[in-house]
């Protein structure tokens, strides 16, 4: 069985996406996020709380994404 690492996505501000791919619409599968900050601390995610984002929200990658295209 597959352990998904919590985030508290709330917490999560200045999303940048990298990798849209417009041939792909809708599903949108290369794009992720490659920068995002901490709200609470102002810190950026580490590239380890990036993968996990990454790899185990991909809704929340998927919401960020169709914030940035429309």
């Amino acid at each position: 069985m597959m352990m998904t690492t919590k985030l508290d996505l709330n917490n999560i501000i200045d999303v940048e996406i990298e990798n849209i791919e417009y041939r792909d619409y809708p599903d949108f599968v290369d794009a992720f996020i490659s920068s995002a900050v901490w709200a609470d601390s102002g810190e950026d995610l580490s590239d380890e709380e990036l993968d996990i984002l990454n790899s185990d929200h991909s809704d929340f990658v998927y919401e960020c994404v169709l914030k940035q295209v429309y």
